[in-house]
């Protein structure tokens, strides 16, 4: 793989398909990293981003909070099934079916009955629309909520799950959720660009959003639900995660990485096996580890071949989502 077959796949990304205003893409083997921009900033501003642009990274979260559940749980902190309710304590009810109660495996795996997004999600504001979604509004959704199907019945992808997960580890650790990745997880792997709330500095990188139709959008604020897609980040500090996750440096979390990429469900929608958080997809005799992202102004996709050695990261400053580009890249598809 070279800088010029990376440069045209996005190149086609950028300005055949007119997808997104800026994109940044990165490789990273044992031999080392490559990493290439291309696009703009903005309409107004023609500076092409690189390895250090900041980015909303979505979805992306997910795998970081499903990583510290997996470090808690190999520290023996905490169990894979746990009961929620166990963390939350007197501060909500949590739904339950019949005598089974939803576990912290459960929401990591998409599999606790609990919908896409709670049915109290009223935003005030629909450009930012998690800003004012808060604990007192999540507490009430769980308090008032029945499942409508047993609890591991099926995998259902769910926002109000994750953002329950982070929610409840850090308030089983007595923290809030950026302090808790950022002492579980980006102090570790020296991730010092990625964060919830940005320094002055980071928000200066801060590659300006653009939704699917590649105007102007606003950032997104995730409030309780962080634990679903509130970091942003660079492409840089991604292939530092990866490559943690590759085993390509060495890490105190390898024990929890490898517990949170060993298979724990199937999702038959997906034709995929889940993770914790990670979702697993075999393609001939390749294996690929991955998750994506969006808001309303990013996309942003991560995964790795642990056997072939090789992690891709891909973010952009547009909502239409970059996952072709990455999977182009891990296949080699440059035509």
């Amino acid at each position: 793989m070279t800088e010029d077959q990376i440069r045209g796949l996005l190149e086609w990304f950028v300005d055949d398909e007119e997808l997104s205003v800026g994109i940044v893409a990165g490789v990273t083997t044992k031999e080392g990293r490559l990493v290439v921009g291309y696009g703009r900033l903005s309409a107004d501003d023609p500076t092409e981003p690189d390895g250090d642009t900041v980015f909303e990274i979505g979805s992306v979260t997910k795998v970081f909070t499903s990583t510290m559940l997996a470090d808690l749980v190999v520290r023996g902190e905490l169990g894979i099934d746990t009961p929620v309710q166990a963390l939350l304590g007197a501060a909500a009810r949590m739904p339950t079916r019949g005598e089974a109660e939803i576990t912290l495996g459960d929401l990591a795996t998409h599999s606790s009955g609990l919908p896409r997004l709670p049915d109290n999600f009223d935003p005030a504001d629909h450009t930012n629309p998690y800003a004012d979604y808060d604990a007192e509004r999540l507490y009430a959704f769980l308090s008032t909520h029945e499942l409508r199907r047993d609890i591991g019945e099926v995998v259902e992808y769910s926002n109000v799950g994750y953002g329950l997960l982070g929610h409840a580890l850090a308030l089983g650790e007595g923290t809030d959720y950026e302090a808790l990745v950022t002492e579980r997880i980006l102090k570790p792997l020296g991730m010092a660009d990625t964060a919830v709330e940005l320094t002055l500095p980071l928000r200066a990188r801060l590659a300006p959003g653009h939704d699917e139709r590649l105007r102007p959008a606003a950032n997104w604020d995730l409030n309780v639900l962080a634990g679903a897609g509130a970091l942003r980040s660079t492409v840089n500090d991604l292939l530092t995660f990866i490559e943690a996750n590759m085993g390509l440096q060495e890490s105190p979390l390898e024990a929890a990485m490898e517990f949170a990429h060993a298979p724990q469900v199937p999702d038959p929608a997906l034709g995929m096996d889940l993770g914790l958080g990670w979702i697993i997809a075999v393609e001939g005799d390749r294996r690929f580890v991955w998750h994506n992202g969006a808001t309303g102004g990013y996309s942003s996709f991560v995964g790795f071949d642990l056997e072939a050695g090789e992690g891709v990261v891909v973010l952009s400053n547009s909502a239409n989502l970059g996952d072709l580009v990455g999977y182009r890249l891990f296949t080699r598809d440059f035509e």
